[in-house]
């Protein structure tokens, strides 16, 4: 199978991505686990929000001690989900609608149960002995060197077959892969062309900063500043420099190998960074032409809000990009959901259209997840009902990434919303009913019906896709920027993002016009521009 001709190569540029938690996204089977042909059964409603790219999360075979980002087997679907028949029909509806398909590779580890890894760890003799990356002890018995898992604890595992110590950036059940060992580059590229034959129009690389490890296998340095943007406060991860387990530079050819492929079926790649320096990573790795097409870090999906913080991440990461291109997301599955993460509880309809719209404006291709077209606020789950090694490990302190993962909510009137009709592995929020798709389609002003028109809006304005962005210099907690499109008229907005109405005077747009259509409220008067609670003006400058 081959994948749809799309007719710009860079067409990715003008896309929106909409991530797929199968999970948690339609349960077909009544077993309480969203799978693929509930995906498949939900594709209008995906097409109907405007969105471009489908990136639906990990569904191959797995033992599930991570949800499927531990995987035993690359080329199959995990019976939680369904089957490879299953796939194939989700591929095909999907082109059917124009939608492309985009699915997670997680390359940089397996799962202990994988046969890779059943072999490597038999003896220090066999075929795949260097599959994995292995390490004597030091003369005391202690780990080679002082690296850590971002789960918790040493990242290297005694393994009393070998006795040696493998390592493991994730959980011990996640053993790593040597990628210094051709052969492991060649599987996963094998790998990847299975699915690109199959018919899948990209990848989401994810944690592909741990690829390569240092050979020497030094140790860390302390870091100047602890690292709380992708882990808890609690977690000492963040207190190394990670300069030695992660974005080595070996990387940047693999990369280069992957591009050729994705290049020969005109598929695309988008990678998760979450380095020290991800904005310095993120341009390295879409440098060029030559490696990943696009990249995301967790720079926006931090605690953090303000229009400083937003505008400086975009402008740094403009400042060193060359070609390649950013993924801004404001929530994913592994944050708390955008609405409680930087809306708090005041957070209302207005906010997510406000943060939805001010998304859509950046430079770069924006990806929305799953129920943030509903403006749905993080759960508050009970210890008892977590999932998720990462709450279990630190809680109370880090509640992990179950909040954000709980089921998608269909009808507002069926026992688990829709989702499925037996009990679901994480519970349906009691809140998240009345934010039900059912509910939200029968009022014309709800969160997603405003989706679809402002999505629509987008996709007639160029600057919106293409134009290079500029911010200007306004007090907190405004945020105003343009789009500018060389021989196209440059698109203005300025984003109040409080709950306190705004007035301010803003020369700049002293002649613009205001643009309608994409539904925010707000009043221009000559320069002076009031906005009301999470409100924005958006114009365009006159006579050009």
């Amino acid at each position: 199978m081959t994948n749809l001709i799309s007719p710009k190569p860079d067409w990715w540029r003008e896309a929106v991505i909409y991530q797929v938690y199968p999970r948690s996204f339609k349960d077909s089977n009544g077993d309480g686990i969203g799978d693929l042909p509930g995906i498949t059964e939900n594709l209008d409603y995906i097409a109907s929000l405007g969105v471009d790219i489908v990136w639906i999360s990990p569904f191959f075979t797995s033992p599930m001690k991570d949800f499927g980002y531990d995987v035993a087997d690359y080329c199959d679907v995990d019976p939680l989900f369904g089957t490879l028949a299953d796939f194939d029909a989700l591929i095909a509806r999907a082109h059917d609608l124009g939608l492309k398909i985009m699915i997670d590779q997680v390359l940089s580890h397996t799962a202990e149960s994988h046969p890779w890894f059943v072999e490597s760890r038999s003896n220090r003799n066999n075929p795949k002995a260097d599959w994995y990356v292995w390490a004597d002890p030091q003369p005391d018995g202690t780990p080679p060197n002082n690296w850590l898992s971002i789960f918790g604890g040493s990242a290297w595992q005694w393994d009393t077959r070998r006795c040696q110590y493998y390592l493991h950036n994730f959980l011990t059940s996640q053993p790593d892969m040597n990628f210094h060992h051709p052969e492991v580059q060649d599987a996963h590229l094998a790998n990847m062309r299975f699915w690109l034959e199959r018919g899948v129009d990209g990848f989401r690389m994810d944690a592909c900063i741990y690829h390569f490890h240092d050979q020497q296998l030094r140790s860390n340095p302390v870091a100047e500043k602890q690292n709380t943007v992708n882990v808890a406060a609690s977690n000492p991860y963040g207190m190394q420099a990670h300069i030695y387990d992660n974005s080595r530079p070996e990387n940047l050819a693999f990369l280069e190998r992957v591009r050729i492929l994705l290049d020969e079926y005109q598929a695309i790649s988008i990678g998760e960074i979450g380095a020290d320096d991800a904005l310095e990573v993120m341009a390295q790795y879409t440098e060029g032409g030559k490696r990943l097409h696009m990249a995301y870090s967790f720079n926006l999906l931090t605690a953090e809000f303000s229009a400083t913080h937003i505008r400086t991440q975009v402008e740094a990461f403009e400042a060193r990009v060359k070609e390649g291109g950013a993924s801004w997301s404001v929530g994913n599955h592994d944050v708390a959901r955008v609405m409680t993460r930087w809306g708090g509880a005041q957070a209302d309809a207005s906010f997510a259209k406000m943060i939805l719209t001010l998304q859509l404006l950046l430079k770069g291709t924006p990806c929305l997840y799953q129920g943030d077209e509903l403006g749905l606020p993080e759960a508050e789950l009970a210890y008892e009902d977590l999932q998720d090694p990462v709450g279990l490990t630190f809680w109370p302190e880090s509640k992990g990434r179950d909040g954000c993962r709980t089921p998608m909510v269909w009808d507002s009137t069926a026992a688990y919303a829709g989702f499925s009709e037996c009990k679901p592995w994480l519970p349906v929020p009691t809140g998240h009913f009345a934010l039900a798709v059912n509910e939200q389609e029968k009022d014309p002003d709800s969160v997603l019906h405003f989706v679809r028109r402002v999505m629509r809006w987008r996709k007639s304005i160029p600057q919106l896709m293409r134009g290079d962005i500029r911010f200007y210099d306004l007090p907190e907690p405004l945020l105003a920027l343009s789009r500018d499109l060389p021989g196209a008229p440059s698109v203005f907005a300025v984003f109040n993002l409080s709950t306190a109405p705004q007035h301010l005077d803003w020369l700049a747009i002293q002649e613009a016009i205001a643009l309608s259509g994409h539904g925010l409220v707000g009043h221009k008067d000559g320069a002076r521009i009031t906005l009301p609670a999470y409100g924005a003006w958006i114009g365009l400058q006159r006579g050009v």
